[in-house]
């Protein structure tokens, strides 16, 4: 949802109406949408959840979201349609394939997801926010970034405070619906640290509504100053305002860190397809931006050791925090704007 508010941002800011087209859940997570874009819900289904009964409605379901976005399109008709991957996106551009709207598809992360692999040789252009990404057999992809919200622009470059002897603060965050790894090793990694460098911190972490309590009620038994809630909305400026990150390694917090740069400890989704959290997390820890530390090996101990070393060294995490910034790419809605608007540019005849 994140690039998909970031590109609409910029082509509001363009002139153009924007229309978003999303599922209940996708819905949920559409609070920072600017208010001048229209959101439409329209049925979409996965195999991947619900039992045989709701499986075996998905293909029904599918059917009823692609006519009623047929039936819109084929009012609004849209000058161009762009899918972000994830099955909402289907009867959108499953519509325009069908209506022979120009579509094109971006994906986030370094291996495409089931649903823009679907799509990727069904579509006039891909995009790409991860280089390199696994790409099917004669498919071509433009390498534009991941785009990044307004609110994180606003921060971009923030000015990093190395690690010390004061007030640090650890962001911690698993994704949109948190991380229950993320709630069961974090705490006691951090309440392993050294009381001399422990009263120093200040932990924002991001935990799913049924880890909340307990996660609170450690770092409260332990003296750690800490905030826990199910999602932040101001992730920006906490992130800005870290010395330290630790996160799951999903595209949109890659692009975050990087365009504000700061220091990661990153745990990939292991459950993740293709492993496409790893892939993810690859040109920060090539970088030495990040270190990587997969779910088998993440134990409250090792973890612990890591942030210590990192926040104990005040000039080496600042040396991390830069090779972030020089990974990002703030430009990056801009440029899918740009091929937005290209793709349906008018084209000069052939001779």
């Amino acid at each position: 949802m994140f690039p998909a508010q970031a590109l609409a941002e910029v082509m509001l800011a363009r002139g153009w109406r924007v229309k978003l087209s999303t599922d209940a859940r996708g819905a949920r997570y559409t609070s920072g949408f600017p208010d001048a874009i229209e959101i439409e819900q329209i049925a979409s289904a996965t195999f991947a959840r619900g039992g045989i009964l709701a499986k075996a409605l998905v293909p029904f379901r599918i059917l009823g979201g692609t006519i009623s976005a047929a039936w819109r399109m084929l009012r609004d008709k849209p000058a161009v349609v762009v899918g972000f991957g994830g099955y909402p996106t289907i009867p959108a551009l499953s519509a325009a394939y069908l209506l022979r709207r120009p579509r094109m598809i971006h994906e986030q992360n370094g291996v495409l997801g089931r649903v823009n692999e679907l799509f990727s040789k069904r579509v006039d252009q891909v995009a790409c926010g991860t280089w390199p990404t696994v790409l099917p057999e004669g498919v071509e992809a433009v390498h534009v970034g991941n785009p990044v919200r307004a609110s994180v622009l606003e921060r971009a470059g923030a000015g990093y405070i190395a690690p010390g002897d004061y007030p640090m603060d650890l962001l911690v965050m698993g994704g949109s619906q948190g991380a229950r790894i993320l709630s069961d090793v974090i705490p006691p990694a951090i309440a392993a640290l050294p009381m001399d460098m422990l009263r120093n911190i200040r932990v924002s972490h991001q935990a799913r509504d049924e880890d909340g309590t307990r996660v609170s009620e450690y770092y409260a038994e332990n003296g750690i100053n800490a905030d826990v809630q199910p999602f932040f909305h101001d992730v920006p400026r906490r992130m800005s305002e870290a010395q330290l990150v630790i996160s799951r390694s999903g595209a949109s917090s890659i692009a975050d860190m990087t365009v504000i740069g700061r220091p990661a400890i990153l745990i990939p989704f292991a459950a993740a397809a293709g492993d496409h959290q790893a892939a993810n997390a690859r040109g920060m820890v090539e970088a030495e931006a990040a270190v990587m530390i997969r779910e088998e090996d993440a134990y409250p101990d090792v973890v612990s050791e890591f942030i210590h070393t990192i926040l104990s060294n005040g000039p080496a995490a600042m040396k991390m925090a830069n090779s972030a910034l020089s990974l990002g790419k703030p430009e990056a809605a801009e440029a899918l704007a740009d091929l937005v608007e290209y793709l349906i540019a008018p084209k000069e005849p052939t001779q």
